[in-house]
């Protein structure tokens, strides 16, 4: 198995493990606090953007790695 592929495959797996462990702690927090839904909402998606952004490096370098 190529190993590109393999650590291209990892980098998603652990960003998508990631955003979905936020999505759940702020859905938790806004069932806690309504009030603050905004700012948690808002909080969640820029931790979401900078782990897409780490991921899709991840994966550029995997593929130049090969």
């Amino acid at each position: 198995m190529n190993t590109a592929v393999l650590g291209a495959g990892l980098v998603v797996f652990a960003a998508a493990f990631g955003i979905g462990w936020i999505g759940s702690a702020a859905m938790k927090a806004m069932a806690r606090q309504p009030e603050a839904a905004p700012k948690i909402q808002t909080a969640m998606l820029i931790a979401c953007a900078l782990i897409e952004g780490v991921a899709l490096f991840g994966a550029v370098i995997c593929f130049l790695a090969n």
